[in-house]
């Protein structure tokens, strides 16, 4: 049912039009904006799980291009000009994941608020007050480590796109040569990148284990 669910969303939001929409239609199928939250959160931790993988694939390419020794320059232009196009697709996957988290958390929260005044109990409202401080901190750190992984992405994109460009204009084997004394940072660059991954994936595993 999840899976299914998750499937519709982006259908409903544009059928929808607005977020309150939205929201009320997936409170027919059964999920809370907690519950699109947790799908949210776990969409981003896959989706940084996946850009770890290309943008390792990238390095791995890359390193191999350094090391060129005979054979069709083209086809190594291609090969990396098509990882570092993969890894711009993987880069706005992870972004988009991380805005989507940041709109249903904002969301979720204000929802919370404005219900702490609808208790006649005063002893749950500062019970769920209380939850409500904890889960907001903790998110906090979460969306921290998110944004902070995501800006690690950057310097290798950025390097990578030179690369190309440079490659693309100098298809030659002396080209190969200038490109070998930029290995060392990227390699830098994308261990500090999958570094910080792995921070936000352990964050997001343990928001989700608050939230379960």
């Amino acid at each position: 049912m999840r899976t299914f669910t998750v499937l519709l969303l982006p259908l409903l939001l544009w059928l929808g039009g607005c977020e309150s929409t939205y929201y009320a239609a997936m409170e027919k199928v059964g999920l809370e904006k907690r519950d699109i939250l947790v799908d949210r959160v776990e969409d981003a931790r896959d989706a940084q799980e996946d850009a770890q993988e290309q943008f390792t694939t990238a390095l791995e390419r890359y390193s191999a291009l350094v090391d060129f020794d005979g054979g069709e320059l083209q086809e190594v232009y291609e090969d990396l000009n098509d990882e570092y196009e993969a890894s711009e697709a993987a880069a706005e996957r992870v972004r988009g994941r991380i805005g989507a988290i940041e709109d249903v958390a904002g969301d979720l929260f204000d929802e919370w608020e404005d219900e702490l005044a609808q208790y006649s109990s005063a002893s749950l409202r500062r019970d769920s007050e209380a939850k409500l401080r904890d889960t907001r901190r903790r998110y906090e750190q979460l969306i921290a480590a998110m944004r902070r992984a995501e800006t690690r992405m950057d310097p290798v994109l950025d390097a990578l796109r030179d690369n190309v460009l440079y490659l693309k204009h100098n298809l030659n084997a002396s080209a190969i040569g200038a490109l070998q004394g930029e290995l060392g940072s990227i390699r830098a660059d994308v261990d500090r990148l999958v570094a910080e991954m792995n921070t936000a994936i352990a964050e997001s595993n343990a928001f989700l284990a608050t939230l379960d």
